[in-house]
């Protein structure tokens, strides 16, 4: 299945792609273009690279808005040759330098069930560490388009990166929020996450565009919903452990579905007991 980008607000373009549901932004300027996350393979990325060049042959600068294989395995293919500037947080550029292997291997188990073709295929793909680490705050200027990448505080992971193109009032939020389907918690820290997406609604009006990590766009509306029911969580979670309670009673409980909950649960148990 060809991919293709749709145009969501001027000259910044959204690509969902179908498998695992994930979008890739792209930000076109004067001569210059931004392309944010790169998917999970390099034949993902292949086609990615189609979809871009039919939208604009502008060189491009890459973005990872975090570290998990679905969000950047797509380095190498889009970026070594020629090289191109990928920008991702400092956390996220270590874990792609440091343990390729484990990242890999974490990807192939959580694939190898249900798609063990796309298991194989991820755990075949060469990583490329980004080249332009960020520890708070960058801005770059996409063919005179400003555009600002912030880390908003430990959330999905510790490196989340989002994304804002002010001109057009879009901001690309990473699995900071998603839509779809409930946040993933495996690497999360769940009791920071809150504080986490309302400094990412700081940067919103009631008119932004949220890009989610996965699914349909979404309004500032939904990201407060999304906001109150992660309050809510992580108000549980401090509760039950101040309880000594299990984390099965915040699975009961919580909002998101009993398995995400539990994930979270242990999360912020771990965060409490200082092992996270």
């Amino acid at each position: 299945m060809s991919l293709r980008f749709t145009e969501v607000a001027d000259q910044v373009h959204v690509l969902r792609e179908p498998l695992l549901d994930v979008n890739v932004t792209l930000v076109v300027g004067d001569g210059e273009a931004l392309l944010v996350d790169t998917l999970s393979t390099a034949g993902q990325a292949a086609g990615l690279a189609e979809a871009a060049r039919a939208v604009t042959g502008h060189p491009w600068t890459l973005v990872n808005t975090h570290h998990h294989f679905d969000h950047c395995f797509g380095n190498a293919t889009l970026a070594s040759d020629p090289p191109r500037p990928v920008y991702a947080h400092e956390l996220a550029a270590a874990a792609l330098r440091d343990t390729p292997e484990r990242l890999r291997r974490e990807a192939y188990e959580e694939l190898r069930g249900e798609r063990p073709g796309l298991a194989a295929e991820v755990a075949g793909t060469a990583l490329l560490t980004p080249t332009h680490p960020v520890h708070t705050e960058a801005v770059l200027d996409v063919g005179g388009r400003r555009v600002v990448l912030r880390h908003p505080g430990r959330g999905h992971t510790d490196a989340d990166l989002v994304v804002h193109v002010a001109d057009v009032d879009v901001l690309v939020a990473g699995d900071l929020v998603e839509q779809g389907g409930p946040p993933a918690f495996e690497d999360s820290y769940p009791l920071q996450w809150p504080d986490a997406v309302a400094e990412l609604l700081r940067l919103t009006t009631p008119a932004t565009v949220v890009v989610p990590g996965h699914g349909e766009l979404v309004d500032v509306d939904f990201v407060r919903a999304q906001h109150e029911q992660l309050v809510e969580l992580a108000w549980l979670i401090r509760a039950a452990h101040t309880a000594g309670a299990p984390p099965e009673r915040v699975a009961a409980e919580a909002p998101f579905g009993a398995r995400p909950a539990l994930i979270a649960a242990r999360r912020g148990y771990a965060e409490l007991d200082g092992t996270a």
